[in-house]
Order: structure tokens, then C-alpha cells, then sequence
């Protein structure tokens, strides 16, 4: 190995182009590929930026060639030389710099290295946990490079916007009250107060509160999150939230605010014009159109309610389902009626795991309709559905009948997702955003028995519920929103209750004595106490964000250092056994829970 001492980087290997011909240069970085062709030997080297061909010239420099014949896959090189034309006939098109080449006057080799387990390249399709392991090396390919490029100047760019909007960035604690209401928290053990336990924050909500009543007025902050949860594509254990809340401020003003921003990341970063305002659409509109608080508008396949139809018919399977206070629905797939048995089966599978009972069919070809449920309906029952459904020739209708409607709804928009899906509709430079709003206040816990917060405990409820609020809880709407993008949840946030009396009355929904209440938050209700602001605010999901910008399907992709499905970390083998001192020193004994 040789010393790096003296020698100075010019420029980096990515950003050298034909108007650099003629300049001395100086670049570091990794051999990407070595070709021996006899007299000349081609080095490509990359950095961050990029790539850039370096030649070694027996007849020039022996002595360079010579060492150059030294190279391999991911070596460390530093190299000085002259820029030079590739010549009309050498030129790669494919290549940034592939009008240009650097004639080596000085090798120097800084680090050798092993064979790596995968190759250094864009579309790499080694394995998960193999990539994970060697994680260094999956963020030295270009892609990832440009995933975190992005995710950097996402940040910057955030900072920045809402700085001009008159926000302050500031922190809030790390360590935090447990105050246990939705995810599991994460839990750290107090070694100067024994027994006792700080939780990482699920997010700052109670603190950004409590910064409006300081009356900071603007706050926000890009931090990091904790959460305990099942772990799936779209989650992490440890995430980044943009964070934010405002004071004097309605639903309009956080919305206007938040859309001005996203605009504005999406033109300064991609390039892409996105029209403002938003699409609204209450809560109740999207469930009963699309079968999901989220849904995705690149394509159609609406759902349409067919219960007063098949409501009454010889169809045990459909009139059961509306007589026992459910329904009948289907979705319309235009041009599908070329889906054959098996790719239908298949799908018949897939709504079961939404816990839908079946699927049945009805498609139209070449004038003739096949169905597997038309034999039952009488002539006028099938016609209804098939205008109902504004079926045409080459369509095929898909239907659910549940006495659960919650499970008709969800199982036909998980279906007609995952046929955009098969049928390749899911254009990613389509971008189509919406606003969800008007939320339940509560859901029903079957798990806990009692009602629970949909948003969270501090969200207020909609100005024409409140009478509902004391009287019918259940049926109350709240004033919370979400911004979606393509299916997937951006952001959410909410107005919040900022009067004593409003949220001892929604600790007493949740079935929180006045004692819990006053154990778990009574830090926040003596805030209340001394002047309260109106205020509210939204937390978006940073590495969503990024992620569907860069056009991944994974949140992996963009976090340096992810978790993998069990909350682990493959590359330093985290969460690990620590030493008896240690537990001791916290007063802590382990358990083994299997014995």
C-alpha cells in the first residue's frame, strides 16, 4: 500500500468532461473494471459521482503499465494524469464522461481488496440478507449513491422551505415518558433512578404540543422515531419523520403550507410540475370507492355496490351476505376479460387473505358472457349488474359478498390494486396526490375491548361532531388528514384539543380513570392550564418520500442502515446479548421466556 500523502484531488471521477481536455487531473477512487487489450490496459474508476476511464500505455509508461497490470475489483487507487479524447470511434454514449479518458502519469495504490461477494453494479440481484450483510459494499453502487444523494438534498431542501415560512427547527428529547397508546415503545433503562425506564420517542407529538403553548407558534424538525411493530416493506423500527406544527391555524392553512412544499420538492428535485390544491376526498368516499384510506389514483377499477341487486337473488352466497347487515360489490377491470382460469384462481386466493370467502366472476367476450355465478341470478338480475358495472365488451367483473362490509371494502381494494399491479398500471413517474380527511375519531378494539383512537388521544373532533363527541362517540369524525401519493400514506397529522375540559373527555372515552390519565399525561393538562393556543399539525413520512421519489419499492433502499424483517441488523448483528456487569449495573435480570 502507498501513502496518500501529498497527493491533492482535482476533481471527481464523474464530472470530467470533453471540456477538460488538455488539463492535468487528479482523481481517487475504486477500480470498477480492469481490461488488459496487450499494449493498453483500461482502468475504469468511480466515486460518488461517477465513472471515469483511465489508460495505461505500455509504449508511454511501461513501468505504469506494469502496476497497472496489478489492479483488481475494488482496489483503492489515486491517479494523476492528462485528459484526453477518446477519439470519434472509442466514444461511449452511454458513459457521462464517455467522450473523455485520463492518460495516467501516476498510479498510486492506496488499498487492495478481497474478491467481493456480489458485484458493484446497478440491478444487482444478489439476495437481501447478502447485501445487508455487507452493507458498505451495496452502498458503494450507484444507485444507492444516488438514493442517499437524494435523500440529502430532500432534507436540505425541507429545511430550508420551511425556515422561509418562518418555522424554527427545533429538538426535542431522545428520552422520553412512556406513555403507552398505539405502537409498542422502544424502552431504556434508567441506571441512576433503578426500575425506571425512559421510552425512545414514537414520535414528538406531546412535545411539538407543548412547544405551541411555549408559543414557539412554527415548529418543526426532521427527527428520528421509534415504533415496536410488525416490520413489512413501507415500516422501520427506527424512521424519519418531517415533523411539524402550527399555532392560530386551521385544516386549509396546513394544507396549504404542506402541498406548497411538496410541489416544491418535487420540482427542485425531479424535475416533475405538481398541480395544487389536492384532491380532497372524505374518509367514508374513499372506503366505499376505493376500499382503502389510501387509495391509489393512477388507474380506475372502482368499486361499485351491487347489495340492492343481488340483495333478494337465488344466490344464497350474495343474499345471505346483505341479510346479515354486509354487501355486495364488485370492481370493473376493462380489458380483462382475457385473464385466464388459473390467473382468476389465483386472484380468488389472494382476496382470501383479506379474509374474503371467495370470488366470483362474470366477463364479457366477443359478445358471449361467462360467469360463475349467472346460473343463479335470473336474466334481469344479471343485465342489472352488468349496467351497473357499465360493463362493455372484453371487461370482466370481480365480486365479494361479505356480512362484514369492512371485509368486501378492503378485500376489493387490495384485488383491484393487485391487478393494476399484474396488468402493469403502476406507471412510477405518475404521481397522483390526494388529501383523505374527515377520519373517525375512534375505532373499536375487539382486542382491548373499548374504543381507541384512531389518530391519536389529542386530535380534536370535527366542529359538527362535538355534540356526538359527548353523546355518541362512535360516530364522531375528527379533524384529521392524510396526504396519499400512489397507495402509499405520505403524511398525516390533525387539529388538536387544546382545552382541559375537551381532553379530560377524551381520556374518559378511552377508559382512562382520572388517575391514569393524570400518571400518563398530566404534564400536558397542566400546559392546558395556563393559555392554550389553537394549533395543529401534520408529520410526514421522510423516507416514504424518498423512496417513491427514487422509484424504489422499499424503504431499504433509501435508509443507510436498515433493519430487516425481524428488527435486526444483519451488517453488525444487532440487537445482541450484553455482558451480566452491564445488566447488573442497571439492576436488571433476563428472563428466558421459552422455559
Amino acid at each position: 500500500m502507498e501513502s496518500f500523502k501529498g497527493f491533492r484531488r482535482t476533481h471527481y471521477c464523474g464530472t470530467l468532461r470533453a471540456s477538460d481536455i488538455g488539463k492535468e487531473v487528479s482523481v481517487c477512487g475504486w477500480v470498477q473494471r480492469r481490461r488488459d487489450l496487450g499494449g493498453l490496459i483500461f482502468v475504469t474508476v468511480r466515486d460518488r459521482s461517477g465513472i471515469v476511464q483511465c489508460t495505461f500505455d505500455e509504449a508511454y509508461r511501461k513501468d505504469l503499465f506494469d502496476k497497472a497490470g496489478e489492479l483488481r475489483s475494488e482496489y483503492v487507487v489515486a491517479i494523476r494524469g492528462t485528459v484526453r479524447s477518446r477519439g470519434e470511434g472509442a466514444i461511449n454514449k452511454d458513459m457521462p464522461t464517455g467522450e473523455i479518458e485520463i492518460l495516467t502519469e501516476e498510479l498510486r495504490i492506496l488499498s487492495r481488496a478481497e474478491t467481493p461477494p456480489f458485484e458493484i453494479v446497478d440491478g444487482l440481484k444478489a439476495n437481501d440478507a447478502l447485501k445487508l450483510k455487507y452493507r458498505y459494499l451495496d452502498l458503494r453502487r450507484p444507485e444507492m449513491q444516488r438514493n442517499i444523494e437524494l435523500r440529502h438534498r430532500a432534507a436540505q431542501l425541507t429545511r430550508n422551505f420551511f425556515s422561509a415560512e418562518g418555522f424554527y427547527e427545533i429538538e426535542t428529547p431522545m428520552l422520553t415518558k412512556s406513555t403507552p397508546e398505539g405502537a409498542r415503545d422502544y424502552l431504556v433503562p434508567s441506571r441512576v433512578h433503578p426500575g425506571s425506564f425512559y421510552a425512545l420517542p414514537q414520535s414528538p407529538q406531546q412535545y411539538k404540543q407543548i412547544l405551541m403553548m411555549a408559543g414557539f407558534d412554527r415548529y418543526m424538525q426532521i427527527v428520528r422515531c421509534f415504533r415496536d411493530e410488525d416490520l413489512r416493506a413501507d415500516r422501520q423500527p427506527e424512521f424519519t419523520q418531517i415533523d411539524l406544527e402550527m399555532s392560530f391555524v386551521d385544516i386549509d392553512d396546513i394544507i396549504s403550507i404542506n402541498e406548497r412544499f411538496i410541489r416544491k420538492l418535487f420540482a427542485e428535485l425531479l424535475g416533475v410540475n405538481v398541480e395544487i390544491p389536492f384532491r380532497r376526498m372524505p374518509y367514508k368516499e374513499a372506503m366505499e370507492r376505493y376500499g382503502s384510506d389510501k387509495p391509489d389514483l393512477r388507474f380506475g377499477f372502482e368499486i361499485r355496490d351491487i347489495s340492492d341487486i343481488a340483495g333478494k337473488c337465488g344466490f344464497k352466497v350474495f343474499s345471505s351476505a346483505v341479510q346479515e347487515g354486509g354487501s355486495v360489490r364488485l370492481i370493473k377491470v376493462d380489458s380483462g376479460a382475457t385473464m385466464t382460469r388459473k390467473e382468476i384462481d389465483s386472484l380468488s386466493e389472494f382476496v382470501k387473505t383479506y379474509r374474503a370467502k371467495g370470488l366470483a366472476w362474470l366477463k364479457q367476450q366477443d359478445g358471449a358472457v361467462t360467469s360463475s355465478f349467472g346460473k343463479f341470478l335470473t336474466e334481469e338480475e344479471n343485465a342489472a349488474i352488468i349496467q351497473r358495472a357499465e360493463m362493455k365488451d372484453g371487461d370482466i367483473i370481480f365480486v365479494v359478498a361479505d356480512a362484514n362490509d369492512e371485509i368486501t371494502l378492503t378485500s376489493l381494494g387490495a384485488l383491484r390494486v393487485e391487478v393494476a399491479k399484474r396488468l402493469g398500471l403502476l406507471r412510477r413517474d405518475d404521481f397522483r396526490f390526494l388529501w383523505v380527511t374527515e377520519f373517525p375519531l375512534f375505532e373499536y378494539s375487539e382486542e382491548e375491548g373499548r374504543l381507541v383512537a384512531r389518530h391519536h388521544p389529542f386530535t380534536a373532533p370535527m366542529d359538527e361532531d362535538i355534540d356526538l363527541f359527548y353523546t355518541a362517540p362512535e360516530k364522531c369524525r375528527a379533524k384529521a388528514y392524510d396526504m396519499v401519493l400512489n397507495g402509499t400514506e405520505l403524511g398525516g397529522g390533525s387539529i388538536r384539543i387544546y382545552t382541559r375540559e375537551m381532553q379530560n373527555r377524551m381520556f374518559e372515552i378511552l377508559g382512562f380513570s382520572r388517575e391514569e390519565a393524570e400518571a400518563r399525561f398530566g404534564h400536558l393538562l397542566n400546559a392546558f392550564k395556563y393559555g392554550t393556543p389553537p394549533h395543529g399539525g401534520l408529520a410526514f413520512g421522510f423516507d416514504r418520500i424518498v423512496m417513491l421519489m427514487a422509484g424504489c419499492d422499499s424503504l431499504r433502499d433509501v435508509i443507510p442502515f436498515p433493519k430487516v424483517q425481524n428488527a435486526s441488523e444483519p451488517m453488525t448483528n444487532c440487537p445482541s446479548p450484553v455482558t451480566e456487569e452491564q445488566l447488573k449495573e442497571l439492576g436488571i435480570a433476563v428472563i428466558n421466556s421459552e422455559e
